[in-house]
């Protein structure tokens, strides 16, 4: 029988067990049950468990998709169940146990691929920082070392996939969410185009078109394979992604051709950790090895002050809309003692946004992504840093004095291609000397997932990471 402790396997051998009569999804679904008891109590990745509704699906008649009767988790922030809790990692939401009254589109799509959810992940409140400790539920630790973050805000689906619970979890990124974690934990994550996987029907426009859902995993086939079952345009989505030429399962393997690749290690004034500068560093060193065409070289338009205060802006309303939205269904305003200081803080700045300061922020934000996009013209993909240094430890950036300081000098690389809606995928390239995973981001054009898997399937056969693995493992 499977043991993932001596022989990890990623999602697509799971199904391949399945398919094969080797394993049922009942004794998958059962053995990932065990982990998750035996090790959440030291990760506390896991926040609420649906164990009884996962074996009755394990034990019907599953679609037959790609990953039939792999377990899997989803992230207590979008991906909604009906029936099931939707807390966004607030206490108030917690106290009143708010669920949702419908399936989301993409767990239609989960569901479609025949993956089974096992439960919800932890998350920081509202999905607002990249450290996954709320108040409400507490930090999720790193199975790499238990005193560092695990990132945010798809930080519980990190942890989970990395300690060998599941192999595959929901993740979304409207900030840096899927790709921050997988690059603190060690896994492949890839944050879509925008428009490419709808957040309906209770979501349309999320910030402006920032957020996107995907998953982290362990494999860049993965994530290619989960990508093509959630992809797609629905009727009320406001953004949407151009068509793939063919599936993104059809790049896997392909050879990428030489490309035009710009490395940058620094953005502006930021410093950057000499650990993720040595990373690009490599990188750079293995992407001339496969042939490709390196140098130094970014965006005019990389980091700007006015892209900074433009996104401020369209933040701070969006997240005093959603509280607005979720106002109504708690049936009072939300109040200082409901929210986390800086959550609340922005909440306070967001009720002074007009709608014509966002509007003109929204503008703003829209003439600089034509910029950004301008780059790619001459280059086919970026590579920098994911984060500006290593995984810190707990509390760091949740310091109520000094984290909020500090995020803006930590998360200076992802947020752009948010805004800017290109796909971006944080691969595990690099290892600090203490054993903490540092990832590599890489950005490919507009609506060009297909270049970026491409070339990290060539990079994951030429540098392969499944052999590494933390410390609390299986």
């Amino acid at each position: 029988m499977y043991d993932p402790a001596n022989n990890p396997l990623d999602a697509t051998d799971l199904a391949q067990l399945v398919s094969s009569g080797e394993a049922s999804p009942l004794e998958l679904v059962d053995q990932a049950i065990e982990r998750i008891e035996r090790l959440n109590p030291t990760i506390n990745s896991v926040i609420h468990k649906r164990y009884d509704a996962a074996r009755d699906e394990a034990r019907g008649d599953l679609p037959d998709g790609p990953f039939k009767g792999v377990p899997f988790l989803t992230k207590d922030l979008g991906c909604a169940i009906a029936g099931e809790p939707m807390h966004l990692g607030n206490k108030l939401l917690k106290e009143i146990d708010l669920r949702s009254p419908v399936d989301s589109f993409l767990y239609e799509g989960f569901k479609s691929a025949g993956l089974i959810t096992l439960g919800r992940t932890n998350t920081p409140e509202l999905g607002s920082t990249v450290t996954t400790e709320p108040l409400a539920y507490g930090p999720t630790r790193s199975p790499w070392n238990l005193d560092h973050s695990v990132g945010g805000s798809s930080g519980g689906s990190a942890a989970s996939v990395a300690s060998g619970m599941v192999s595959m979890a929901h993740a979304n990124d409207g900030g840096g969410s899927i790709r921050v974690p997988a690059s603190e934990c060690g896994l492949v994550g890839l944050k879509p185009s925008k428009g490419r996987v709808s957040q309906g029907p209770l979501i349309g426009d999320s910030w402006a078109g920032a957020t996107i859902d995907g998953v982290v995993s362990r494999s860049v086939r993965d994530s290619a394979k989960i990508l093509d079952i959630i992809s797609g345009r629905r009727v009320g989505d406001p953004y949407t992604a151009s068509p793939p030429a063919r599936p993104f399962t059809d790049e896997l393997g392909v050879d990428p051709g030489t490309l035009r690749i710009g490395l940058a290690p620094t953005v502006g004034d930021y410093t950057t950790h000499p650990e993720c500068l040595a990373s690009i560093e490599a990188t750079g060193e293995l992407l001339t090895s496969l042939g490709h065409n390196v140098e130094i070289a970014q965006p005019e338009a990389m980091y700007t002050q006015e892209f900074n205060d433009s996104f401020l802006v369209m933040l701070a309303g969006s997240t005093a809309a959603d509280l607005n939205m979720l106002a109504l269904l708690i049936g009072r305003e939300f109040g200082p003692d409901d929210l986390e200081p800086d959550n609340f803080m922005m909440y306070e700045i967001g009720k002074t946004v007009t709608a014509a300061d966002y509007l003109n922020a929204v503008t703003m934000l829209q003439a600089w992504t034509r910029q950004m996009h301008s780059w790619w013209t001459s280059f086919d993909v970026l590579v920098s840093p994911v984060v500006a240094a290593p995984p810190p430890k707990i509390g760091w950036l949740s310091d109520p004095e000094l984290g909020q300081g500090r995020l803006l000098e930590f998360l200076i690389f992802t947020a752009q291609f948010n805004i800017s809606g290109q796909p971006a995928v944080s691969l595990p390239l690099h290892w600090t000397d203490d054993g903490l995973p540092v990832g590599v981001q890489f950005v490919g054009g507009i609506d060009d997932e297909a270049t970026l898997i491409r070339l990290s399937s060539q990079i994951e056969a030429a540098a392969p990471w499944a052999h590494k693995l933390p410390p609390i493992f299986g």
